[in-house]
């Protein structure tokens, strides 16, 4: 742990949001492999990327190709891997970025951390990430029906281990701030839910 640092402080989130002329925030999915996690999250980025605002998606197998490649998918790791995470999107969304992240991020208190990085604030002038949860929920026999990569498939033989929904746990979120059931929504369907709830809360205004 560096001790020797100390927090350069810049303009506020606040004064960055008005030069931008957008607000940031994070929307996280989370959900079982298959889920549809990624898909929902690619329409979404490419939806708001057509209304002209900063967006950008972090993918879980994309992110494990450079920044988590040193990461495996031991439970330390997983937290690690969503630490990681966590600390990224909130960057990105500090920077007046919607930040989009599609992770099965299958713990609750790594969730919880992630949500505890963008309440902080740490100069004067601050205002706290919006940091939204989408739980994308879809019952565990039909995620192996659908198995694009075939991943539940080794995970039954035991070709693949700590496979969450499986050999490792998914602690589903309990009050998450959007609840997509992916069996009965289409992606297009999802993206209008969390465009609608976005727009609620006035994070989708171009000038603010």
């Amino acid at each position: 742990m560096a001790t020797n640092i100390t927090w350069h402080p810049g303009l506020t989130r606040r004064e960055r949001n008005q030069f931008r002329k957008q607000r940031g925030c994070t929307v996280w999915f989370t959900g079982l492999s298959a889920s549809g996690k990624s898909t929902i999250a690619t329409a979404l980025e490419q939806h708001l990327l057509h209304l002209g605002l900063a967006t950008y998606r972090l993918d879980g197998d994309n992110v494990r190709f450079g920044l988590n490649k040193d990461l495996g998918f031991s439970e330390r790791d997983r937290n690690e891997n969503i630490r990681r995470i966590g600390e990224v999107a909130k960057l990105f969304a500090d920077s007046s970025t919607i930040a989009l992240t599609s992770f099965i991020s299958p713990y609750r208190a790594d969730r919880n951390i992630a949500r505890q990085m963008h309440a902080e604030i740490k100069q004067p002038g601050d205002d706290p990430l919006p940091f939204i949860e989408v739980f994308v929920d879809l019952p565990l026999e039909v995620a192996e029906k659908r198995d694009p990569k075939g991943l539940y498939k080794k995970a039954r033989e035991g070709v693949i281990k700590e496979f969450t929904g499986i050999s490792a746990p998914y602690e589903a979120p309990e009050n998450p701030e959007i609840h997509i059931r992916s069996d009965k929504l289409s992606p297009e369907e999802a993206v209008v839910e969390i465009v609608r709830y976005l727009e609620e809360r006035n994070l989708l205004k171009v000038n603010v």
